[in-house]
């Protein structure tokens, strides 16, 4: 785990970080800035952990493979199978694992195969229900509804047919509606000046200049950001097309901030926020939040409120879907009332 000290050299301050973690080398090096430190730290550590994370996913599959081969009794032995197999060849990996650990501690991860009737699955829906929106249990019974199709197509698991598929699903609850006030905004970005991690401000303004998601600000590249035109190329979204975001000048400004110096004649290379995962940021947002005092906020509300203002701005339907990624420009519906006050503006 990454440590920094502070020491005097001549009379200045330098930082001191050191990096120790169990099966390698200590590693310890010495800047002029925290700022530098903090990020030397996360580099180190990232291709560590990520030789940890792969050994460790060895490890667990070859020991769900000794246990569940060469049968399958209950559903939750199809539930670790896909989790070690089938998740991690997933954009949305880390998310994904972290639904899978939570279903798995239900009472269906428990349920014989033979057991796993439309009833039971009923059952288990309507107990959701009682803790969660019908949202969320949608996308639980669209990811368990996998698990059983991949079990039957190559896993030889004998279902005769999805009971995920056969029951009826729960209303999607309304749309959040939550927007960012002026105050709440400055109050976040004030309480991101005291996190540990010094890339949550800039993501945040990031957000909200240009309605990206959490994966895909995490996973912007340096070769993929353009300051010059200015605009990113997004090649990893959700919908698995590449898209081009323009930036603001409120944008350009944060990534010039954060840009390294490239070595001369030479093209700057790898990740935005190296070390960083969605998960890691999803953790440090909510932190943040926490020291501000703001309620009810979720990181995904940031894309809703920079969508919003586009609106605001002035942009039309399909200028705002080319930036936030909308396929089915339906979904901007929501926003209609701020179309129709700037509409309003224009009739006098």
């Amino acid at each position: 785990m990454g440590t920094i000290c502070v020491r005097s050299r001549r009379g200045a301050p330098v930082y001191q970080a050191k990096v120790r973690i169990k099966g390698f080398p200590p590693l310890s090096r010495t800047f002029p800035t925290r700022a530098e430190a903090e990020t030397w730290v996360i580099e180190q550590e990232a291709p560590l952990r990520e030789r940890i994370a792969a050994a460790r996913a060895i490890a667990d599959q070859r020991r769900i493979a000794a246990e569940c081969a060469p049968e399958y009794r209950v559903f939750g032995d199809l539930m670790r199978r896909y989790l070690a197999v089938v998740t991690p060849q997933k954009r949305a990996s880390d998310d994904e694992a972290i639904r899978l650990r939570g279903l798995l501690r239900h009472s269906l991860a428990a349920c014989p195969l033979q057991g796993l009737t439309t009833a039971r699955v009923a059952q288990w829906r309507d107990e959701r229900l009682a803790a969660v929106s019908g949202s969320t249990v949608n996308r639980d019974m669209n990811l368990l509804s996998h698990v059983v199709e991949i079990a039957r197509r190559e896993w030889e698991i004998d279902f005769a047919t999805n009971p995920f598929q056969r029951v009826q699903r729960p209303r999607h609850g309304p749309s959040r509606e939550r927007r960012l006030s002026a105050a709440e905004e400055a109050a976040l970005l004030k309480a991101c000046a005291t996190t540990k991690n010094s890339y949550v401000r800039p993501i945040i303004i990031l957000a909200l200049e240009t309605a990206m998601r959490r994966s895909e600000i995490v996973g912007l590249q340096w070769e993929r950001v353009h300051l010059s035109v200015p605009s990113v190329q997004l090649t990893r979204t959700k919908s698995g097309k590449p898209r081009g975001v323009a930036l603001s000048s409120r944008a350009v400004a944060t990534l010039t901030a954060l840009r390294p110096d490239a070595p001369s004649g030479s093209e700057l290379k790898g990740s935005v926020f190296p070390g960083l995962t969605p998960n890691a940021l999803k953790l440090a947002f909510r932190r943040a939040i926490e020291r501000a005092g703001i309620a009810d906020f979720h990181f995904h509300d940031l894309r809703h409120e920079a969508t919003s203002r586009l609106f605001e701005r002035g942009l039309l339907v399909m200028e705002v879907a080319s930036i936030t990624g909308h396929e089915d420009v339906r979904m901007l519906r929501r926003y209609t009332h701020l179309q129709a006050s700037e509409l309003a503006k224009k009739l006098g």
